[in-house]
């Protein structure tokens, strides 16, 4: 079944041409039916492009799904332009009264920073505070995961000795819960970032649960018992090429980046990286949109609690 996004957002012809079925506005008005309400709050500098590779996956479903896109009001943007936001993004106020089957958070590029020396972070927990209310189940990526284990369960970061970059190996721990249904034992996802949560933080709270693990990149995919929160600190949404890119971007900024770890074949940069990862991760959102979302969701929204 569809997405329905804004007719002219320009991931509209991207998906287009790989054959994922996206729904005009026009068209969506006039089917009897209730699509599932996902609001993602995009906090990635290349917001055309994070907004293209969620939608592919939120695309690949059964169930016919209407996205909102939401910026950081109180963040400048320094590569989305200013008339770019205001035709395709909505800000809290907005939309602080609507409510949501589904949210997705995405990951920042401002691991260094303490949480609350980020410039929206004020803005972020009011987001994640009206979550709880508003949003019956949400997703949030790489740091993203990790600010919303900071603030609803006090679970801090640590600085990792070099930037943690690559495709890799994941365990699943939990193989009957829901989320990992259909998965192999093995999998592989993308990381990159420069801090980590750790296992055993996670464990001392009541109430969550770690689903799959790396040797390598630690506690991978997280949720609370209700499958109302969950924590992916990798980016399973990842192209084929996006790591490739950070890295180039790294060089060309002196910056002296290792070479992201099982990713291009023979560690040449100038190699074609294989995409290893795409199944589990169309996996992965399937399951999050069905178990945890369009299932246990009530029909009539204002019923959420």
């Amino acid at each position: 079944m569809p997405i329905k996004i804004p007719d002219n957002l320009p991931a509209a012809k991207i998906l287009d041409a790989e054959n994922v079925f996206i729904m005009s506005e026009q068209r969506a008005v006039h089917q009897d039916i209730r699509p599932l309400k996902i609001v993602i709050l995009n906090l990635m500098p290349t917001k055309e492009e994070t907004e293209t590779q969620l939608l592919r996956l939120l695309g690949n479903s059964p169930l016919q799904v209407d996205v909102t896109l939401l910026q950081a009001a109180t963040h400048i943007s320094k590569n989305t332009s200013a008339k770019y936001l205001e035709e395709f993004y909505h800000t809290f106020d907005e939309i602080q009264d609507e409510k949501y089957d589904g949210m997705i958070i995405t990951g920042a590029p401002v691991e260094a920073l303490r949480f609350e020396d980020v410039d929206y972070w004020e803005e972020l927990r009011m987001i994640m505070d009206w979550t709880i209310s508003h949003v019956y189940s949400t997703l949030h990526i790489c740091w993203g995961a990790q600010a919303g284990l900071y603030y609803h369960h006090h679970i801090p970061k640590y600085p990792l000795p070099e930037k943690l970059s690559g495709i890799f190996r994941h365990r699943v721990l939990e193989p009957t819960h829901p989320l990992m249904r259909g998965f192999d034992e093995i999998f592989y996802m993308p990381h990159s970032r420069y801090t980590e949560v750790r296992q055993e933080d996670i464990e001392k709270v009541p109430g969550l649960s770690v689903l799959a693990l790396s040797e390598t990149a630690g506690a991978a995919i997280v949720s609370t018992s209700d499958g109302r929160q969950l924590f992916v600190t990798g980016h399973c949404e990842y192209d084929r090429y996006t790591l490739a890119n950070e890295y180039h971007r790294d060089v060309q900024k002196g910056i002296q980046p290792a070479i992201p770890q099982h990713y291009f074949p023979d560690d040449n940069p100038e190699a074609v990286p294989p995409l290893i990862w795409r199944g589990h991760a169309h996996l992965l959102i399937g399951n999050w949109l069905n178990y945890c979302v369009y299932q246990p969701t009530p029909y009539n929204l204002g019923d959420l609690k």
